[in-house]
């Protein structure tokens, strides 16, 4: 009899330290010990990638991680040609706004995760887990001051697109290709109608990449850039630039970029635990600090930093434009056609 109670307790114990033992091999594999190969699209600009692989190569060091990265647009194409394959070339993908990100769910591409993290963050994510914002950049102007008084450029959306005396020396980003460009004519026409298209048409507005307009900036060509911040943070700590941000008496456009893990079975690698490990990553304190590094703003909720030379994400979110993500997706092609008949065609 004793035997037979000793042979059952053995038994129990076995079972039990099986199962526990898978229960932190999980745990583990959700800290460091994540194996296999992910890999990540991103619209995040190749150097701070360069930077963020380093630190992940540290965090995941038996996890093979690869990155392509492209404006929004390209990588929208990208997605749309694998999606007749039915298999994506990417695990995670990160992008420049939430509203692509509510049409892959909608589309059944992508994985619900709800994430130990997803208490710390002071934005809208979504709750069954399907996206959440990563980073935190802001559309503003920018100007030169050794080549014009801050009193003499526009302080404000309005009269970026509106003040005759900047007409021809103005610029920014081609919102068709450029996610973050076009979550801010989105916008800016929420708030000013399709009138605001009209009036960057008449201004003259120069169509080109952020690093392009800084540079005409730097020279005198322009008065002012509609640009995002962290392109002008990155200059100034990097270059020692003396360009200066403008945070528009209208409001900043405060654009959540997202993340989001790809369904196994739509995903290169099929490998969701490294894939959640790793969104884990980059929403924790370490990821975040490797973000604001970046020169953008975490989306943890009280984080105690901030971009170089930046002001607090507090400030920001107080004086920044509402966003419909949702109604900004069903108008996608009305807003892009409308830009172009106003802006693009007529130049």
């Amino acid at each position: 009899m004793k035997k037979n109670i000793y042979f059952i307790f053995m038994l129990v114990f076995a079972v039990g330290a099986v199962f526990a033992g898978g229960k932190r091999d999980r745990e583990d594999k959700n800290i460091s010990h994540v194996t296999g190969k992910i890999n990540i699209y991103t619209s995040m600009y190749g150097d701070i990638i360069k930077n963020i692989n380093s630190e992940l190569k540290k965090q995941f060091p038996e996890c093979e991680i690869e990155f392509f990265f492209g404006g929004t647009g390209t990588i929208q194409a990208k997605i749309a040609s694998e999606e007749g394959g039915n298999k994506l070339g990417c695990d995670i993908l990160m992008v420049a706004e939430p509203a692509y990100s509510i049409e892959l769910k909608e589309k059944g591409i992508l994985h619900n995760y709800i994430s130990k993290e997803a208490a710390n963050l002071t934005f809208d994510y979504d709750k069954d887990g399907y996206w959440y914002p990563v980073r935190i950049s802001n559309m503003v102007l920018a100007y030169n001051p050794q080549k014009t008084p801050k009193n003499a450029v526009p302080d404000s959306f309005q009269s970026f697109a509106n003040n005759a005396n900047f007409r021809g020396t103005v610029s920014m980003s081609n919102p068709i290709s450029s996610g973050t460009a076009f979550a801010a004519i989105a916008a800016l026409r929420d708030k000013y109608g399709y009138e605001y298209f009209q009036a960057l048409g008449r201004q003259d507005v120069k169509i080109e990449s952020g690093a392009v307009a800084l540079n005409k900036l730097e020279s005198g060509e322009y008065t002012c850039v509609m640009v995002l911040e962290e392109s002008v943070l990155k200059k100034r700590q990097e270059e020692k630039s003396t360009l200066e941000v403008i945070y528009p008496s209208d409001g900043v456009i405060l654009i959540p970029s997202t993340i989001m893990i790809i369904k196994d079975e739509w995903s290169a690698n099929s490998n969701s635990i490294a894939a959640e490990a790793i969104c884990d990553w980059f929403l924790g304190t370490d990821g975040q600090n490797a973000i604001v590094s970046g020169w953008m703003h975490s989306v943890r909720s009280n984080f105690p930093r901030i971009p170089f030379d930046s002001v607090s994400t507090k400030e920001i979110i107080a004086n920044s434009l509402p966003i419909n993500w949702g109604n900004i997706l069903q108008n996608e092609e009305e807003i892009q056609s409308k830009f172009e008949d106003y802006v693009t065609l007529r130049r």
